[in-house]
């Protein structure tokens, strides 16, 4: 049997897309490998790596493709296989505990567990006289993170929205100036970092909005904290996505860096920020481990919070109560997070002021309502070149999905809800850029200070349309990378708020739909959740997990 004989049922299944199966059967061709299983193990490393994770178990591929009617190797003989081939001989393909990497990813998480662990063992000094000040009676989970960090030099702070996470931020870099003050040191520097532009922006605004709250003399040391991108940070170099003016030997000159918004941050950006750390600075790692991992391969927030929290010798510094949402909001996504998909139906189905539950299988008018009368709210606003009163309405509702295409997807919402709205006020919207249309930025643009994430609305101003984003104003021919947003994506909306959320559910079938995409969704909301979907979508959502094979925390623990 062939390569190509071996692989055609799973490509027929649809197991594979077609760039699994090139790259697997060139880099065979390569390395002079006709090994028909050996193929097969490469295409699923390429496969695993797409989906998010960094590497495949062989010995449990088949259970999780659940597939048995496909022509599988003996689990035995197919390590052996892939163990005694060309690739492997050629560290192309690495083994670790049974888990098969390409040798880069097998690379760089061997480099995150030595920094990590590296980091962990250097010694400090906990002792901060503000501590009684800064976190007083009444603060006691947040007290104890920050006892947390004072002993280690690495810190993993983890908790969900409302927990008081960049609250604890603030406080400890404030005992931490302290600490340098008294000990004769100079101020220090400061890096305040996110993986994207939007969550580097508000993580800049929380954290000065929490100091503004100090004493003078706390402020007087912190001084003007500002944000960046971790590329930005880094400084990328031209033409490299992957490789930065700050590594190893050219390390970044900050005592204390901070990473909001931890669970996006790939393996690969990961080891690129544990490297450029110096080995006497402390890094804060701040996350929710729950919510939805990077686009790109790696769950490391997860992995860290499993590893570190294995040891003996290692804190994590754990959050847990939300002073956010109502009390149903946080029941319900703590249901989620615990699996508990009776509790989490039984709260939908009671509802409540915070919750509500569309249950049916066609979503188009049982949606028909409620995102008509936000986008009229919002026209009239921008009509009336009221600015701030469009913006209030541009945040105080969002549509979430799962998908950017398809009839659950962000693109036919977006269209959909500009029909209703050009049938409801008679004007067709011809032109691309009509009064309250919602925009999201898609990409950096340091030029304008816009930034990934960011969202706005257009509005009339002398007869003209600009656009409002954050405090800036804009003509739309400025604009380049743009979407129309009356609906976006859930993994989009991460680190955002607004008042009313509506989740769309995806089909049970859907990939996308996990406990970990829902989760995120809910806890978006500040005040409303409304679901949109059967029961069907709402189960099958707990019960499958955005689970990565990776054998970081696994390595963390030894």
């Amino acid at each position: 049997m062939t390569a190509a004989e071996l692989l055609t049922p799973f490509i027929a299944a649809e197991v594979f897309e077609p760039a699994d199966v090139h790259v697997a059967t060139r880099l065979c061709a390569l390395a002079g490998d006709d090994d028909q299983t050996v193929t097969l193990a490469a295409a699923f490393v390429v496969r695993a790596l797409r989906s998010g994770s960094v590497c495949v178990d062989l010995r449990s591929v088949a259970e999780q493709v659940a597939r048995p009617e496909l022509p599988w190797p003996e689990p035995s003989a197919w390590l052996g296989a892939v163990r005694g081939s060309a690739l492997a001989a050629e560290q192309v393909l690495r083994f670790v505990d049974d888990l098969l990497y390409f040798d880069r990813y097998w690379r760089e998480e061997e480099q995150v567990c030595d920094d990590v662990l590296a980091l962990v063992a250097t010694p400090l000094t906990a002792g901060a006289p503000g501590l009684d000040r800064l976190f007083p009676a009444g603060w006691e989970e947040q007290r104890r993170a920050a006892e947390v960090a004072l002993g280690q030099s690495l810190t993993v702070l983890t908790g969900g929205p409302g927990t008081g996470k960049t609250t604890t931020v603030a406080r400890l870099l404030a005992l931490l100036a302290e600490q340098a003050a008294l000990a004769g040191r100079p101020p220090l520097r400061i890096a305040l970092a996110a993986p994207t532009g939007k969550a580097a922006a508000r993580l800049a605004e929380a954290v000065r909005y929490q100091i503004g709250g100090l004493d003078a003399e706390d402020r007087d040391r912190l001084g003007e904290l500002t944000a960046s991108t971790l590329h930005r940070l880094l400084q990328p170099r031209p033409g490299s996505s992957s490789r930065f003016r700050h590594h190893r030997e050219n390390r970044l000159p900050h005592d204390v860096v901070v990473v909001d918004e931890t669970s996006m941050v790939s393996l690969t950006l990961m080891a690129r920020l544990l490297e450029a750390v110096r080995p006497d600075s402390r890094l804060l790692l701040v996350g929710d481990a729950d919510q939805l991992a990077s686009v790109e391969a790696g769950a490391v927030l997860a992995d860290l919070v499993e590893g570190l929290g294995g040891r003996a010798d290692v804190r994590v510094a754990a959050l847990q109560t939300s002073h956010r949402f109502g009390a149903n909001i946080g029941a319900l996504a703590g249901a989620i997070r615990r699996g508990e998909a009776e509790q989490v139906l039984e709260l939908l189905r009671t509802g409540g002021d915070h919750l509500e539950w569309l249950d049916g299988e066609e979503p188009t008018e049982q949606l028909r309502g409620p995102l008509l009368e936000q986008a009229t709210l919002l026209r009239r606003a921008a009509i009336l070149g009221d600015a701030d009163a469009a913006v209030r309405a541009l945040d105080g509702h969002r549509l979430l999905c799962a998908h950017r295409r398809g009839p659950y997807g962000v693109a036919h919402w977006n269209h959909q809800v500009q029909r209703w709205l050009a049938d409801a006020t008679g004007e067709p919207l011809w032109s691309q850029w009509y009064p309250g249309r919602p925009v999201l930025v898609t990409a950096n643009d340091y030029g304008l200070r816009l930034f990934n994430g960011d969202t706005g609305v257009t509005v009339v101003r002398d007869e003209a349309l600009e656009v409002v984003i954050g405090g800036t104003r804009l003509r739309p021919s400025r604009l380049a990378e743009i979407e129309t947003m009356h609906a976006m994506t859930i993994h989009k909306s991460q680190g955002s708020q607004a008042d009313d959320v509506t989740v769309l559910m995806p089909p049970p079938e859907s990939r996308l739909l996990t406990r970990e995409l829902f989760y995120t969704a809910v806890t978006r909301a500040k005040a409303r959740v409304r679901v949109v979907g059967p029961e069907s979508a709402i189960r099958a959502a707990i019960d499958r997990r955005a689970l990565r094979a990776s054998g970081l925390a696994r390595r963390l623990r030894r």
